[in-house]
């Protein structure tokens, strides 16, 4: 078990939430254009979610073998959080989708030539980001309460020795800071199509699609 600074993670856990709805913002105002651009329009959006959807995965990792599993509610703590990282990252697949929804056109003959399907990814998108941001809020106040709380931490700490004590377990302290994330329910796959490839006019008959 690493024992870690609380109060650290605490304050990580406190910047997603904003983080989350600021990338939301940028998505709903892609989503409400013609996303005409999209690769333009999309990337830099799909690029900031996929780097906060790692850092909540790193942060879910050093929680995960710290001293917080041990707290009271702490393996139900930590599936929320698991949950809220999934949803991040399912938000930032959901942008990268996006994109290729707006672009397919220019390869398959009946690709949608409308925004429509990429606004779908994106509101999808949006609804992951809201999932998480909510999570993450409610787990910051969570872990903020516990630790300004004398008789909560004592009771926390009762259950940390216990769990030192087990047999087998050992603690150590950890002197490597989690990197802080940056100022940022169902997937939508694209459906299978048996459509051909758009051809070009000197390629001879439509091949079709690998």
């Amino acid at each position: 078990m690493q024992i870690i600074n609380l109060t650290e993670q605490t304050r990580l856990l406190g910047q997603v939430a904003p983080a989350l709805e600021s990338l939301r913002e940028e998505v709903e105002r892609v989503r409400g254009g013609e996303i005409s651009k999209p690769v333009r329009e999309l990337a830099p959006i799909a690029v900031r979610a996929q780097e906060l959807a790692n850092q909540c995965t790193q942060q879910l990792a050093v929680l995960s073998t710290s001293q917080y599993t041990a707290m009271k509610d702490g393996p139900e703590n930590l599936a929320e959080l698991a949950e809220a990282s999934a949803q991040v990252s399912l938000a930032a697949t959901l942008c990268t989708l996006a994109i290729h929804s707006r672009t397919e056109v220019l390869l398959y003959e009946d690709a949608d030539e409308t925004p429509e399907t990429s606004r779908q990814n994106l509101r999808g998108a949006v609804e992951e980001l809201d999932f998480a941001a909510t999570t993450y809020r409610r787990l910051t106040q969570r872990l903020s309460r516990r630790l300004a709380s004398t008789a909560e931490r004592r009771e926390d700490q009762q259950l940390i020795d216990r769990a030192l004590a087990a047999p087998g377990a050992t603690g150590t302290h950890s002197t490597t800071p989690t990197p802080a994330p940056t100022a940022v329910k169902a997937a939508c796959p694209s459906p299978a199509r048996s459509a051909l490839p758009r051809g070009h006019a000197d390629d001879g008959p439509l091949k079709g699609r690998r």
